[in-house]
């Protein structure tokens, strides 16, 4: 059996930096985004959200949720307070990325933060649910189920799913996207040109939001990169990037 992704902490200087992963997704997301920041003395947290990185994939569904998914955040955030560290900021990658802006819209003690290739405003697509079902495939594969089992399982996965990508939708509208003005930090956004499984535009059309309403917004746009902006070929400028806008906040 595979070893199970986990948290992880690295604790190096008095500026710390917490890293959420996305839909489906484990701290994994992030680790190379970890390193590279580890590498510059700060110290990262990077969390795990209910459900997540567990061998059934059913577990996203059934254990998790956006109220579940706000908790995490706010406990990762209480729990970075609780060793020490006042001088914080927050990202997210894609699901993470939308817990990130709710986390500095609702905290103004956080220095600063934003999001890598997240979904903060509605767009014109999203494949999000056919990844979830083909990653459900191939680790139910790999699981304990007979063949026939497995093909029972899968059958109820696109109903729910859809279910659960709806709330999320919900509550990215209603508890996010709706109280943008309430930023009052400089926010960064990094955003593949490539994205396979959102509309890369929606970063675009949230820089000119942010703009209009008087936030300074940190832009970066990789064109020739796909979704995961922490891993693919985007990820050593996305590291250079995110380290000269710490740099500003922590004012270092």
């Amino acid at each position: 059996m595979l070893k199970r992704p986990e948290p992880f902490l690295f604790e190096h200087g008095d500026c710390a930096v917490i890293l959420l992963h996305a839909y489906t997704g484990s701290a994994n997301d992030v680790r190379m985004l970890g390193r590279a920041l580890e590498r510059e003395n700060y110290t990262v947290y990077a969390p795990q959200f209910s459900g997540h990185a567990t061998d059934d994939p059913r577990d996203v569904l059934t254990q998790g949720s956006p109220e579940k998914w706000w908790q995490d955040t706010a406990r990762a955030i209480s729990f970075m307070r609780q060793k020490g560290y006042t001088k914080i900021s927050i990202f997210g990658l894609s699901l993470g990325g939308i817990f990130a802006t709710a986390a500095l819209e609702r905290d103004p003690e956080l220095l600063g933060g934003g999001t890598f290739s997240s979904p903060v405003l509605a767009g014109d697509k999203s494949h999000v649910a056919k990844m979830f079902l083909t990653r459900s495939r191939a680790q139910l594969a790999r699981g304990p189920l007979a063949a026939d089992e497995q093909h029972r399982v899968l059958a109820t996965l696109p109903a729910q799913v859809e279910q659960q990508l709806r709330a999320i939708d919900a509550y990215t509208t209603n508890e996010v996207a709706l109280k943008l003005n309430r930023l009052q930090r400089p926010f960064f956004i990094g955003q593949g040109g490539r994205d396979e499984l959102i509309d890369a535009n929606v970063a675009q059309t949230l820089r000119t939001r942010l703009i209009k309403l008087g936030v300074p917004v940190d832009f970066h746009w990789y064109p020739d990169s796909g979704h995961v902006i922490t891993v693919n070929d985007a990820h050593v400028q996305l590291e250079q990037d995110v380290l000269t806008y710490l740099k500003t906040i922590f004012n270092k």
